[in-house]
Formats: structure tokens, C-alpha cells, sequence
């Protein structure tokens, strides 16, 4: 069956945790909680104490009655088990009222650490793994955790009225209680007989959960490309697959863990079999009386049930500590990107250095060698150049989203790996080339910079582009809900909103990576006019799709293979005659000087 299992590999930064690491780690959590667990302990204590008495008080009753049967003894007997149940309800009943307190406490908390490190991570981190995997862990494996902990009470529960059953027995009959501790060492070994292979299998079938997660999320996400090209069957047909293969893996999951229980219950019939007829010979002899013999039966079933499931609970426990390794593992990974220092950045005047700087996304790739650029505070640049030629990922090394492997990125004249990364990348203001608009309003997108904006300054950026006139074609104006990803609004609204959202940012440095998508010639006025708002007086880095953009560049920079193979303006490349001209005369001839004054934006 190891072809089953193609595809669920561990991720690059998954690790290997002992079983007294996780636990102490998980004990960590459980720190906070200190007063809530003591409480669960003397519960379970109390309830493992009544589970013990019943039995002893059941045993003794039947000798007495044996002697001296009596309706006064039998109805004391009867209102005896009774307050014996009600008090193990009782107790049983705040003991998982704490415990589940404390668990879903501690799940919280693990819950929060994980989206936190989430949140640390990298873009390089989510463009090397699924987030449909990522997400998994955040949830499902955090869920499985706590199953971790509710075992473990349980355990502890158990294995308290072992020892006070045992106790007990063994002062009733030694010979007895020895021949029923005896299977113990035997259950114990069968169990622990499973333990690798229970956390095998909980591993991979937690990844094939973790990979129909993913599948499903892409699908969602990329549903309407899915339904253009009528691809429904061929999407249906991969998830398909990957869901058999989920079946199959909880499959052999499932029979690794069902084969312990049948061997378990084999063995523990043996012993109830051998105590039956060992103690049956000890009351025909005399040596015990026949309350003690039940006594001795009826505990049999206190002892090898707590024993049983304490033997495998190993195989459970597997998948549980498996859960926490994989969340420990996602925040435990290590960062691509990391800060030398966080020196605080209250001001950015916007100069912009690349000395020497080397790149790439995949070692052997280089996507930038030896690149040198400086923008002054204040300048405009356009960059331009055909895909792959690096364009990209100056602004993602900018933005501090990747790690360079060698060179330095100075801004104004400071290492941007000693600056404070929260308050540098307020200072910054990015628009993408598709921009994405969370789940709300236009306003509150638009404020999601700067939360604590009043209505007013929102309104101020509004108006700052176009006038404010393309939210009189939203139907609730700022209020309008844009839907998931900003799905009811048009890609030249979101860009707008996007705009806007930069503008109430105030930011020092504006990056824009232009969309290529055609849009209607009023918002492309609307949006260069919104373009000319947020670049006056800042540093500013295109990535230009507009001839109207470039042209308006104080400088361009012309890539090639992460090099700079020409820069100027717009007239001066044209007149050289090199890449840029033909750059020109491929992509921005047809975006003709008259449709140019047709939309009302400048030319020379």
C-alpha cells in the first residue's frame, strides 16, 4: 500500500519532536490554568474513589446478607449505590466541566500562536507551501490537539483507580490480586507493539486531510477560471483522487488502531478467566468468603477496562501528539527574512539604494546579480522590461517581503535589515497589480491602513481622486459591501479603492505594480489622476503597463535578466533606439497619443 501514500511527504519545515518534548511544550500552555487542572485532579480523584468504594460496599453488603438478609439491609444497600452514583456523577460532571474549560483555553491559546506565526511568515513561505495545508494546521490539527489533553485526564483518571483498586485487593487476597496484575505487563506491551506505527499513520492521514483542504480552497478560489473553460469534471476528477486517497490513508489508519483493541480484549479475557476459576477454587476452600469473590469479579472489569484503555491510548495519544507536532512545527519555521535589528523608523525621507544586491526566488535561479539602482528622495521612477526580467521583485525586496542572498538595500543611507519592519512598511504605500479588497465596506477598506481615520479624512482621499465622483456609481456609496476579495466591484473600482486606501496612508515611498487589464477610458482617468495625486512629492516606483505612466516618470529604468540595460526619459530611449524603443513599439504604440488626450491625460 506505499503507492497510497505518494504525495503526502512532510513539508521542508516540518520537524521531529520527541514524546517528552511535545509533552512538556504542551504542558506550557497549561501553566496559565494552574488552579482550573487542580480542580479537574481532585475531581478526578474524588470520582476514582467513589468507582472504588461501589464495588467494596456492593462486596461487603453481599456477605452480610448472606448472614443476615434483611429488607432494613437491602433498602440501605439500595440508598447506599444510590448517593455512591449520584456523588460520582457529581464529580464526573465538574471535573469535565473544568477540563473542558481548560482544554478549549489552551486551544485557543495554541490556536492564536499559530495564526500568529502565520502571520510572521514570509511571502516566500506561502509560495513554496498550499495554504489550504497552511490553514489545516491552524485548524484541524489544532483541534486533534486537544484530544491530547481530554486522553490524558482521562488517563490520569484511570490509573488512580487502578491503584486504589488494586490496594484493596491486594489486602483482600495477595494470591488473587498477583494473578491479576499479572496480564497487566502483557496489555501494556501489546499496546506500546502499535505505538509506531499509530503515529505513521496519524502523520500521513493528517497531511491527506491537510491536502483535500488545500484542493478544495483552490478550487473555491479559482472557481469562475474553472467554469470559463468548462473544466468542472476535470476539477471534480482531481479531488476525487485526492479524496480517495484521504479515504484510503484513514482507512489504514482506522486499521491500525481497531486491531489493538481485539488483542487487548483477548488478553484481558484470559485474565477475567483465570480470576474466575482461581477465585471460584478459593471460595470452595474457604479461604475467601463470596462477597469477596464478587468483589474480586466485579473489579475485574474496574481493572482491565482503565488498563485497556490506558494501554491504547498510546495509539490514540499518537495522533494527538502528531496534531502538535505539526503546529509546533508551523511555529517553529524558521524565517527566510530576518531583521538584524529593530531600530525605529518615525520618518522616511524616501531614498532608495541597491548596492550590488543578488536575488533569487530558488537557489541556482538568480533573478537579480550585482544590481545597483539609486532613487533620490521625491523622484519618480517607471520601470519596464519584459516578464521575468526582475521588475517584480524590486518592489517585493522594497516592500522587505523576501530575503536578498548577498549586496546591500540602503534606505536613506540605513541597512533595511536593522529597521523596525512594522513602522517601515507604514511609510510605504502598495498598490499590486491586482488589488485585493477584504470582505466589508468601501470605507473600511479604504481606512484599513489607518483604522483610527475619521469619516472626514476619508472622504478627503475619496474626493482626492476623480473628484470623489466614481462612489456616486457604487449603490450605497462608501457603504457599498465589495463581497468576498472585492468581487461586486469592478477591477478599475478596486483600483480606485486601493488608491484611495494609499492616499489616507500618507505614506513616504509609493510602489505600484500597474494592472494590464483593460479598463473603460473614464476610470483610466480617474485612475492617472488618482496616480498623480499619490506620487506629488513622494518617492515613487512603477511598474509601468501605461504609456501615460512611463511618460510621466522623472526616470525608467529598462530590465533585462535583473539588469539595468538602459535608463532615461522617455524621449531620450526613444531616440537611442535600443530595448526600450522596441519595447515601445511592441506594447505602447497602440496606446496612440490621440486615445491618450481622448481619456484627458497629458502627453509630452
Amino acid at each position: 500500500m506505499g503507492f497510497i501514500l505518494d504525495g503526502l511527504e512532510a513539508e521542508d519545515y516540518d520537524r521531529t519532536y520527541g514524546d517528552a518534548a511535545l509533552i512538556r511544550r504542551i504542558a506550557r500552555y497549561f501553566r496559565p490554568h494552574a488552579r482550573t487542572m487542580a480542580t479537574v485532579i481532585t475531581m478526578v480523584v474524588l470520582f476514582a474513589l467513589v468507582e472504588t468504594i461501589t464495588p467494596i460496599a456492593v462486596s461487603r453488603s453481599i456477605d452480610l446478607l448472606a448472614g443476615n438478609p434483611t429488607a432494613q439491609l437491602m433498602l440501605a444497600l439500595a440508598g447506599g449505590i444510590l448517593v455512591l452514583g449520584s456523588l460520582g456523577w457529581f464529580f464526573n460532571f465538574i471535573r469535565q466541566l473544568f477540563a473542558a474549560r481548560a482544554v478549549g483555553d489552551v486551544v485557543l491559546a495554541l490556536r492564536e500562536d499559530a495564526f500568529a506565526a502565520v502571520m510572521q511568515r514570509d511571502l516566500s513561505f506561502y509560495d513554496q507551501y498550499s495554504s489550504g495545508k497552511i490553514v489545516s494546521r491552524v485548524t484541524s490539527d489544532t483541534q486533534d490537539f486537544a484530544t491530547v489533553v481530554t486522553l490524558t485526564i482521562e488517563l490520569v483518571s484511570q490509573l488512580l483507580v487502578i491503584l486504589v483498586i488494586s490496594t484493596v485487593l491486594f489486602v483482600i487476597n495477595p494470591v488473587l490480586t498477583l494473578i491479576t496484575l499479572a496480564m497487566a505487563p502483557l496489555v501494556f506491551i501489546a499496546a506500546l507493539s502499535f505505538r509506531r506505527a499509530a503515529r505513521w499513520t496519524s502523520r500521513r492521514a493528517q497531511r491527506a486531510i491537510a491536502k483535500v483542504n488545500a484542493t478544495i480552497q483552490e478550487t473555491v478560489s479559482g472557481i469562475a477560471v474553472a467554469k470559463s473553460f468548462r473544466q468542472e469534471a476535470a476539477i471534480y476528477a482531481d479531488f476525487n483522487q485526492t479524496n480517495h486517497l484521504a479515504y484510503h490513508v484513514r482507512l489504514r489508519q482506522g486499521l491500525v488502531f481497531n486491531t489493538i483493541f481485539p488483542v487487548l480484549d483477548i488478553l484481558a479475557g484470559v485474565g477475567t478467566a483465570t480470576v474466575v476459576y482461581f477465585g471460584g477454587m478459593q471460595v470452595l476452600s474457604g479461604n475467601i468468603s463470596t462477597g469477596e469473590w464478587y468483589l474480586f469479579v466485579q473489579s475485574l472489569m474496574l481493572f482491565y477496562f482503565p488498563l485497556t484503555s490506558i494501554a491504547s491510548f498510546w495509539s490514540q495519544f499518537q495522533q494527538g501528539l502528531a496534531a502538535s507536532e505539526r503546529v509546533f512545527a508551523l511555529i517553529d519555521a524558521e524565517p527566510k527574512v530576518t531583521q538584524q535589528a529593530q531600530e525605529p523608523v518615525p520618518h522616511i525621507a524616501g531614498r532608495l539604494t541597491f548596492q550590488h544586491l543578488s536575488f533569487s526566488y530558488r537557489e541556482g535561479e538568480p533573478v537579480l546579480t550585482n544590481f545597483s539602482l539609486d532613487i533620490p528622495p521625491g523622484q519618480k521612477i517607471a520601470v519596464v522590461g519584459h516578464t521575468g526580467a526582475g521588475k517584480s521583485s524590486l518592489v517585493r525586496l522594497i516592500m522587505r517581503f523576501y530575503e536578498f542572498q548577498s549586496g546591500r538595500l540602503l534606505v536613506d543611507d540605513r541597512d533595511i535589515r536593522r529597521l523596525d519592519l512594522s513602522q517601515y512598511r507604514q511609510r510605504l504605500g502598495l498598490v499590486p497589480q491586482a488589488p485585493f479588497l477584504f470582505a466589508g465596506t468601501v470605507a473600511g477598506n479604504i481606512r484599513y491602513g489607518r483604522e483610527q481615520a475619521s469619516d472626514a479624512e476619508v472622504e478627503q482621499a475619496v474626493l482626492q481622486i476623480g473628484h470623489g465622483e466614481w462612489v456616486h456609481d457604487l449603490p450605497q456609496g462608501l457603504q457599498t459591501e465589495v463581497g468576498e476579495r472585492g468581487a461586486r466591484l469592478s477591477l478599475g473600482q478596486r483600483q480606485l479603492v486601493a488608491l484611495a486606501r494609499v492616499l489616507l496612508q500618507n505614506p513616504a515611498i509609493f510602489i505600484l505594480d500597474e494592472a494590464t487589464a483593460s479598463i473603460d477610458p473614464f476610470t483610466e482617468a480617474q485612475i492617472q489622476e488618482g496616480l498623480d495625486m499619490v506620487m506629488r512629492g513622494r518617492t515613487s516606483l512603477i511598474i509601468a503597463h501605461r504609456l501615460s505612466t512611463v511618460k510621466a516618470a522623472d526616470r525608467i529604468i529598462v530590465m533585462r535578466n535583473g539588469q539595468i540595460i538602459e535608463e532615461g526619459r522617455h524621449d531620450q530611449l526613444l531616440a537611442r533606439g535600443g530595448h526600450y524603443a522596441e519595447l515601445y513599439n511592441t506594447y505602447f504604440r497602440h496606446q496612440s497619443l490621440a486615445y491618450i488626450e481622448q481619456v484627458g491625460v497629458y502627453g509630452d
